[in-house]
């Protein structure tokens, strides 16, 4: 059982995360800015405050072992031109935020949710999913992204960054996959379910220390 500290709960992803966390057992913490918002699970403290602020922070992560985000710099929709409506380093300052509040005190383990083409993996994407990206309104995200792999390599945290290909919003029971770009195929997607689940395992783990592993479901979920 491990205290965790979750970031983005209430996110489509986060709410996995949270359930699932609290399923197997751990005691949740989730630093969410309404928790009237958020639907009541059991095993789940919600803590009102934002991770854009590092006094919100420092107290929910009192007590913590392990930090597990799944922040994400949001648009007004899913369509790749809709605006943007998060500051554009939201993700980088809490993460950096995170990482000093770790240090403060005294906590190791954090694992984060990041993209496929994040950071190094970039040079991995074909011309025409690069050209789309920087054409849209998605290369916000995509730098925020950036943004927080730098912070995190240079931090002196247990950090994953666990990088996603798309996600779907399939039930969980799918397999999973995950690799060091450059030594397996990946397929399309994978569920916001299994991908949560995943973010748990690697702190129950401790797998994939200071590495940024690409998973996915093997039969594209």
């Amino acid at each position: 059982m491990t205290d965790l500290l979750v970031l983005g709960g209430s996110g489509r992803t986060g709410i996995h995360v949270l359930r699932e966390a609290a399923a197997r057992g751990h005691r949740v913490r989730a630093l969410v800015r309404d928790p009237d918002a958020v639907q009541a699970l059991a095993g789940v403290e919600l803590v009102q405050g934002t991770p854009a602020n590092i006094d919100d922070l420092r107290r929910a992560a009192r007590s913590t072992e392990a930090v597990i985000s799944v922040l994400s710099n949001a648009r007004a929709s899913d369509n790749p031109w809709a605006r943007p409506v998060s500051p554009p380093a939201f993700m980088t300052t809490a993460a950096r935020d995170t990482l000093t509040v770790m240090d403060e005190q005294g906590i190791h383990r954090i694992v984060l949710a990041s993209t496929q083409g994040a950071g190094d993996d970039w040079a991995h994407l074909n011309p025409v999913a690069k050209a789309f990206i920087k054409a849209s309104n998605i290369k916000a995200g995509f730098a925020d992204h950036d943004g927080v792999d730098r912070a995190v390599r240079a931090s002196h945290a247990d950090w994953t960054l666990v990088r996603a290909v798309a996600l779907s919003d399939k039930p969980a029971g799918g397999e999973v996959k995950a690799a060091e770009r450059g030594t397996g195929k990946p397929a399309a997607r994978i569920s916001r379910a299994d991908f949560a689940g995943f973010l748990i395992d690697a702190v129950e783990q401790g797998a994939w220390i200071r590495q940024a592993p690409l998973v996915w479901n093997a039969r594209g979920r």
